[in-house]
Parts: C-alpha cells; sequence; structure tokens
C-alpha cells in the first residue's frame, strides 16, 4: 500500500526507538551493498554494530523564536546583509529573500589565471555564492512551513538555478543545499539555504551523470527510473539454495517514505547515512531548472511529509539536504535520457569513524528496511 498525501500534519507523540537490542538478533545484517547509481560506491549495512558504545551527533538546539532583534536574516534587519539579490514576493514584503554571502567560498571579484606547474594545476575560484532566507520566522522548520511557502521557496530555488546559469557562460554546475545544525554546517540558526554556481562540475555528480549514461546506453532506460518502477512494484522472496529457507523477502513499496501525484520519496536501499531519504520525480526529467509549477505544489508536499516523517522518528537531527541535477555543459548534453534530478536528504546521526573516512565505505547500523518502516509508520494526518 502506498502512502497519498495527507492535508495536515500530526507527529507521533512518542519517537520510535531506533536502536538495535543489546544482543545481536538472530536476523542481523552484515553486508556490502552496492550502489546501483556509481557502482564504486558502497555502504557496509552492519546492524549488530548498534550494540556497541557510540557517539551519536546532539539533535541541533531547536530555536523556536519567529523574530530575534539581532539576527541578520530576521526582518527589519536587511541593512545586516548585503543588498538584496532576489525576493518574493517583493524587496519590501519579502517572505523569501536572496542576498550574496559575506564569507564566499567562490566570488567573481578576481579574473586570476588558472595555473598548471609539473603535476599540479589550480583553476580560478570564481563563481557566485548566495544566501537564501527562507522564511522571515526565524526558527520554523521545513515541516512546519505552509505547503504554499515551500511551493514559494522551492520556485526561487528554480529562478536561482536559471538566473546563475544565464549570467556567465564559465559556470559548469549551480548547487542548492540546505544545512541544518552546527555538525552539518550551519553557522547561522535563522532559516536558510544556500546556493553556490562554479565553475566545474563535483565529482559525485560527475560519477552519477556518467554512470547513468553508461547504463542508459546499455539498457535505454534511465538507470533512475528503473529504481523508482522497482521501488513501486518490486515483489521478491530469496531462498537460501541449501536449505531452502527464506534468506530475504522483498515486498512492494518497501522502499517508499512518502508518495504524491509527481514525486516519490525513498530510502535508498545502499543508504550512506542511517536515515537518507530521497525525492524524485516520478516521470522522467534530467533538470530541476524544468519545474513546473504543479510539480512545485506536489514536490513541497511530499518535502513537508518527509521531514516531518524524519522529524518524528529522530526529532532534532542536524542534516543536509542537496539537489543534484544536470550540468549545464556541452560534455553532458547527450545525457538529459539518462539523467533524473533528484533530492538528497542526508540526517546526522552519527559521527564518521576513521574507518569510513579512511575506506570511503559508510556504515549504517540499521538497515534501510527498518528504517523506512519506521518513517512510513509515523501518522501522518
Amino acid at each position: 500500500m502506498f502512502i497519498t498525501a495527507p492535508a495536515a500534519i500530526i507527529r507521533t507523540s512518542a519517537k520510535p526507538e531506533y536502536r538495535p537490542a543489546m544482543t545481536e538478533p538472530s536476523d542481523s545484517i552484515r553486508e556490502i551493498r552496492i550502489n546501483p547509481i556509481v557502482p564504486s560506491e558502497s555502504v557496509l549495512v552492519s546492524t549488530a554494530r548498534g550494540t556497541r558504545p557510540r557517539k551519536d551527533e546532539a539533535p541541533a538546539p531547536r530555536d523556536t523564536r519567529k523574530h530575534v532583534d539581532r539576527c541578520p536574516f530576521c526582518t527589519g534587519n536587511e541593512d545586516m546583509t548585503p543588498p538584496t539579490v532576489a525576493a518574493s514576493p517583493d524587496a519590501d514584503n519579502w517572505e523569501v529573500r536572496v542576498v550574496e554571502n559575506l564569507y564566499p567560498v567562490l566570488g567573481d571579484d578576481s579574473n586570476a589565471s588558472n595555473l598548471v606547474f609539473g603535476l599540479q594545476q589550480a583553476i580560478d575560484g570564481y563563481g557566485r555564492h548566495e544566501v537564501i532566507i527562507d522564511h522571515q520566522e526565524h526558527g520554523i522548520a521545513i515541516q512546519d512551513m505552509s505547503e504554499a511557502h515551500l511551493v514559494r521557496l522551492i520556485g526561487m530555488y528554480r529562478d536561482r538555478v536559471r538566473a546563475l546559469y544565464a549570467a556567465d557562460e564559465r559556470i559548469q554546475y549551480v548547487l542548492v543545499f540546505k544545512n541544518f545544525g552546527p555538525a552539518a554546517g550551519a553557522s547561522i540558526p535563522h532559516t536558510h539555504s544556500q546556493v553556490i554556481a562554479m565553475p566545474v562540475v563535483p565529482e559525485n555528480v560527475y560519477n552519477e551523470v556518467i554512470h547513468s549514461r553508461h547504463y542508459f546506453e546499455k539498457n535505454r532506460q534511465c538507470i533512475f527510473c528503473s529504481l523508482i518502477d522497482e521501488a513501486l512494484t518490486f515483489e521478491a522472496t530469496i531462498y537460501d539454495r541449501e536449505s531452502g529457507s527464506v534468506r530475504r523477502k522483498f515486498n512492494v513499496g518497501q522502499y517508499v517514505i512518502e508518495r504524491g501525484e509527481h514525486f516519490v520519496a525513498i530510502k535508498p536501499f545502499a543508504s550512506r547515512y542511517e536515515w537518507e531519504v530521497h525525492i524524485l520525480p516520478l516521470q522522467h526529467s534530467s533538470d530541476f531548472a524544468n519545474i513546473s509549477d504543479t510539480e512545485r505544489e506536489d514536490l513541497a508536499r511530499v518535502l513537508k511529509h518527509s521531514m516531518a516523517r524524519l522529524d518524528a522518528v529522530i526529532g532534532g537531527a542536524q542534516y543536509n539536504f542537496f539537489l543534484h541535477s544536470i550540468p549545464h555543459s556541452n560534455e553532458f548534453s547527450n545525457c538529459h535520457d539518462s539523467y533524473h534530478w533528484h533530492l538528497e536528504i542526508c540526517p546526522r546521526t552519527s559521527i564518521p569513524t576513521g574507518f569510513e573516512l579512511g575506506s570511503g565505505l559508510f556504515v549504517s547500523t540499521i538497515s534501510p528496511e527498518e528504517a523506512a518502516a519506521q518513517l512510513r509508520a509515523v501518522e501522518l494526518e
């Protein structure tokens, strides 16, 4: 049974316990799962590891105040930020406001030439770095924003992506992302997102685009579309060859967290983060910049409900989310049929270990199937 989009949200009164038992259960999982989109990326699912003592990321402190006098992002303090770049509905009555980042990672204030010396290379760090102030209210969470406001916010994401690509032909990629909590990189508590236009394509996006193109060349099918079809329709039982006992059972909709008319939220089979969720268009689309107004409404609803489910289960968790869309570069002009844009939500519930940093192999102590079941069980009304 699939999840339909309810009209309002009510969180469960008690947060479900997601820690495994202190003794290893007989059905514990210990396996390396391969990312089907980028096969060189693997995830180690080891549910028994959850029984060990470990240091978790503390929940981010929730500042629910609507206005803070000295916050540069609160209304009335516009003179504490750089000038408005864009605003919706307008600069005087803004609900979403865009300004340049005071501490940009990339900028357009220099025209230094690229450097090549021996085996070393350096590309001039030109680009743009903007802050999108998500809401007038200082501490409001994504799941507590109205759907109408999220439609406006998503529209601003789209408009800034379009504008930044159009402003400079040297820009190869525009990344929209949000950090919530200090461990996720947030330095100002007022709810905000960021957008960075850069002269290079990030490696993770590049790998997704290239590998999905390889899959398409072999199968004439978008791999993201194939994964969505599997999540919505696939059912299988795997038996042990010798004993005939059931090794694993996959049920229809097992990885589906939330479904709307145009979007679906899925728990990846090979999740890097224990509570990672991806939101994808149900119909093939390579470029977020082409999202329609009707699609914005449905994405707002699916995002709001997905974040409410996460908050109900792991309330206050620090997180990042980011949009992956096809790069606007001639190199990828033949990838529109093979690539599928999506939003990745990555809660930070644990601190990476030396093994994870040294091997590049993420470790999850809760199975994606169990995480999906807990998220799906949250009652939304």
